[in-house]
């Protein structure tokens, strides 16, 4: 691949002897800059929805540490509220949704089509990064996988074991799978026209795809990912996309070959020297430090960052954590690890 762009080039398969850095979650509360610029906007959402303020936020950790790779910064919970679902933060507690637990529930949601009256901003968010970016960083839009973003619509609000989904997963199945094919063609609709306003990659986080298993797995966190990565595909062939069933274990073996997936992200309670032999065989990985080395620092996270290193050496890899950077987090340690990656 004739770029400067070293995620890109990992991204096409080629091994590189220092490999690209970008972090989860790198615009966001353990940096003071982003705190300020939160405190301009108001609140949460109103970040989201304002462009210059959300590409300010989304360049601050460039400026700073200077990552091959930024990530644009929303949330996955803005396409239930495209799709005509309440949603509000509340400080301290995080998201709350209007439910999705019966068929009257259901009907009340909008068509896909209407999506981008709401959605319009963020497009705009990346125009405005595309023009200042520095030259070699990568841009990355993403959404929530429909699993995961169907666990918040039904329950309402983050829960520890996604009780909610699993059981009208079970006890209504057809509004359950109807909720699902919702969020499938807007997340579609979406990535598509995230790539259209100029983003390189786009992510697929499938945060609770760890409380799924057998068939479920397959049915629900596979199968739409799948769904999801051929449509954009079809239309943007160009577009490396990168999966992320956080918690998969053993049941991200193939799930590249299986969905179409360029890179498959790992999180931290995965064994990276089993994933290079089990995952990276297929294709690029991204991952996989713990994010709790981001508040300790000392020598245990350099010598962490150079065992993963060490571990996806022979393959394409993509240095991030295993999930995103935590705001107790020492902006200094995040320093530390870039420069024992680098070193």
């Amino acid at each position: 691949m004739t770029t400067d762009k070293t995620m890109l080039r990992v991204l096409a398969g080629e091994t590189l002897e220092t490999p690209p850095i970008w972090m989860m979650r790198q615009a966001g509360r353990y940096l003071p800059e982003y705190k300020a610029t939160r405190a301009q906007a108001g609140d949460f959402l109103s970040l989201c929805y304002n462009p210059e303020l959300a590409a300010e936020v989304t360049l601050q950790p460039i400026r700073r540490y200077g990552f091959d790779a930024a990530i644009l910064f929303a949330d996955i919970l803005l396409v239930p509220q495209a799709l005509g679902a309440d949603v509000w933060f509340v400080t301290g507690e995080g998201p709350r949704l209007s439910t999705i637990t019966s068929a009257d529930d259901f009907g009340k949601l909008g068509p896909v089509a209407d999506i981008d009256e709401t959605l319009s901003p963020i497009y705009e968010t990346i125009k405005i990064l595309k023009s200042e970016l520095p030259a070699e960083t990568t841009l990355i839009g993403f959404a929530g996988a429909p699993w995961t973003v169907a666990t918040y619509m039904i329950a309402g609000r983050g829960t520890p074991d996604q009780g909610p989904a699993h059981a009208l997963m079970m006890e209504n199945p057809a509004v359950f799978d109807a909720l699902i094919d919702r969020i499938t063609e807007a997340t579609i609709h979406y990535l598509s026209a995230q790539i259209s306003a100029g983003a390189e990659v786009v992510k697929l986080f499938d945060s609770w795809a760890g409380s799924l298993s057998g068939e479920a797995f397959l049915k629900y966190s596979l199968a739409p990912a799948k769904r999801i990565i051929s449509a954009l595909k079809a239309k943007h062939p160009n577009t490396p996309i990168i999966a992320f069933p956080r918690g998969g274990g053993d049941l991200n073996i193939g799930f590249a070959k299986a969905t179409g997936a360029d890179c498959i992200a790992i999180d931290q309670f995965t064994d990276a020297d089993w994933a290079a032999k089990h995952v990276q065989c297929d294709g690029p990985v991204q991952g996989n430090l713990a994010p709790g080395h981001m508040v300790t620092g000392g020598q245990a996270l350099v010598d962490e960052v150079k065992r993963i290193k060490k571990a996806f050496a022979n393959g394409p890899h993509i240095f991030n954590l295993g999930h995103g950077i935590t705001p107790d987090a020492d902006p200094d340690n995040v320093q530390r690890m870039i420069d024992a990656l680098r070193d």
